[in-house]
Formats: structure tokens, C-alpha cells, sequence
């Protein structure tokens, strides 16, 4: 058994798990683990609860003392002055480039400023007069559109915080395929997030429609059901549904779990001989 707490480095941030040893600190409060090879001060999410399998974690060193939060507070502040510094000089020297996050080691003085830039950009005068302005090493390393909006943070059409500020490592492939077979409007508004990407969400419940789409028969299939023969009209793949026209106006939901409806005949092509009757095409 190991004792599992969970911990972020920003209230509502992404929680980080981590082996809490004998350390029982309260939701709320303050402890120092360890994270890039570096001592970080984080709150207390998830209270140390013990769980089977978790062996390996990183440890908590401590609960943060004063000097700690003393360290915290002061790295803030110069990462919030290094990331305005670095936006006033680049608007004053006309460096096309857009500041999208700060990070600071404070025991190498190091600065690492994160941007975005639509074209290749020339900034070596920059770099030199922005590491003496901060007085500290600086490293500048480009970022895409997910990338920005990940260290940016916001919120997202759910009306939550987004998915990739709050739990996402990498970034997946995302298509306009995948809106499509969710039935989703493709209004670019709509199906595009923060950084102007496809949304991230796009793929949580592809993979259902897509077994959906395996098991049931295409649309525009004749097929059999308890309340007679129709054809295929829509998918309700949330509720595991295959809508049916009956005719006449009439539309029937067979559960697909159940074995409804029965294939007759695929789109596009004849019945054989001899084939016809509710059994024809195995039950999909």
C-alpha cells in the first residue's frame, strides 16, 4: 500500500500525485516535493489515501515552512515581471512575438520565456537586452497554437477551465472527420477552441462512434424490426439507438444492444432470391 496525495501548483491547476510517506498534511495546506529535478512548493488537493499499485511515485519532502513560501512568492513575482518586461520590449524594439508564458529556476537564475510567433523572428538584440534587464540567464523557446493556449489557460465553450491547462500531456491528431460522424454543426466556431484548433474533445467519444458505426448497419439499410420493415435514418449513438423509418411518417429507435434492428439489405444493392425475410443478413 502506498499513501497516494494529490497536489497542484496552482489552485485548480493539474493535480500531481505523489507518495506522502508518513506526512499527513490537510487538504489546503502547503508541502514541498520535488519536480524536474528541482524543490516545488504545491497545495494539497487529494489527502494521502492509501492504494494499492502505485509504487515509484515521487515523494513529498516536507511540509512547506515559511522560507519555502518565502521562495514561492518571490519566483512568482520575478516570473510575472520577467513575462512583462519581455511583452513592453519586444512592442518597444518591433519584435513580432507574443510572450505566452514564464518560467524561473531560482537556483540557476535561469528564465525561460515561452512565445509564439507567426514568422521567423531575428532577435538577437532582443535576447541580450532583455537577460540584462532581468539580470539572469534567459532562454527563449517557441511555442504552437495549443501550446500557447495550454500555458495561457481559459476558459472553454463547456464553460470549464480548459482540458489542456488542467490535465493533458500531449496534443492528438484531431480532424473535422470527427465532428462529422458525431453529428456536431461544423460551424468553425463552434467545433474550435481557444487557440483556434479543432477542439481537444473532439476525440474523448470518438472511439464510441466509432464501434457504434462497427455494429450497427449503415444508414439507408433495409432492415426488420419489432414494429416492421423500414430503413435506417439516424444514429443516436449516446443512447446506443438505430432510428428507423417505418413509413408513413412513422420512425421506430431500436436499442442496438439488443440485437435491433436485423439487416435485410445494405444501400445500393438487390436483394438475392431466396433471401428475403426477417433472418436475411444475421443480426447486427
Amino acid at each position: 500500500m502506498t499513501r497516494v496525495l494529490g497536489a497542484a501548483a496552482e489552485r485548480y491547476g493539474r493535480i500531481f500525485y505523489f507518495d506522502a510517506g508518513d506526512l499527513d498534511p490537510r487538504v489546503g495546506e502547503k508541502v514541498v516535493v520535488e519536480a524536474g529535478g528541482q524543490e516545488e512548493v504545491m497545495e494539497v488537493i487529494w489527502p494521502p489515501t492509501e492504494v494499492e499499485g502505485l509504487e515509484g511515485l515521487p515523494k513529498v519532502l516536507r511540509k512547506a515552512t515559511e522560507a519555502d513560501l518565502l521562495r514561492r512568492e518571490t519566483a512568482r513575482l520575478r516570473k510575472e515581471n520577467a513575462r512583462e518586461r519581455a511583452a513592453a520590449l519586444a512592442r518597444e524594439r518591433g519584435v513580432p512575438i507574443k510572450v505566452a508564458g514564464v518560467d524561473y529556476e531560482p537556483g540557476q537564475d535561469r528564465y525561460t520565456i515561452y512565445f509564439s510567433a507567426k514568422e521567423k523572428v531575428e532577435f538577437r538584440a532582443y535576447h541580450k537586452e532583455l537577460a540584462g534587464l532581468l539580470g539572469g540567464r534567459v532562454e527563449f523557446r517557441q511555442v504552437g497554437a495549443r501550446d500557447e493556449a495550454k500555458l495561457v489557460g481559459g476558459m472553454g465553450l463547456c464553460g470549464r477551465e480548459l482540458c489542456c491547462t488542467l490535465f493533458l500531456d500531449s496534443f492528438d491528431t484531431i480532424t473535422v472527420r470527427m465532428a462529422k460522424e458525431q453529428g456536431l454543426d461544423l460551424n468553425p466556431l463552434r467545433i474550435s477552441g481557444a487557440c483556434g484548433r479543432l477542439l481537444c474533445c473532439l476525440r474523448y467519444e470518438h472511439p464510441l462512434y466509432e464501434e457504434f458505426r462497427r455494429e450497427a448497419p449503415p444508414l439507408g439499410a433495409e432492415v426488420e424490426t419489432p414494429e416492421g420493415r423500414g430503413i435506417v435514418a439516424e444514429y443516436r449513438v449516446p443512447r446506443g439507438e438505430v432510428v428507423v423509418a417505418l413509413g408513413e411518417g412513422r420512425r421506430v429507435a431500436c436499442p442496438l444492444r439488443e440485437g435491433c434492428p436485423q439487416i435485410l439489405q445494405a444501400p445500393g444493392k438487390q436483394q438475392p432470391a431466396g433471401g428475403s425475410g426477417p433472418g436475411a443478413g444475421g443480426n447486427r
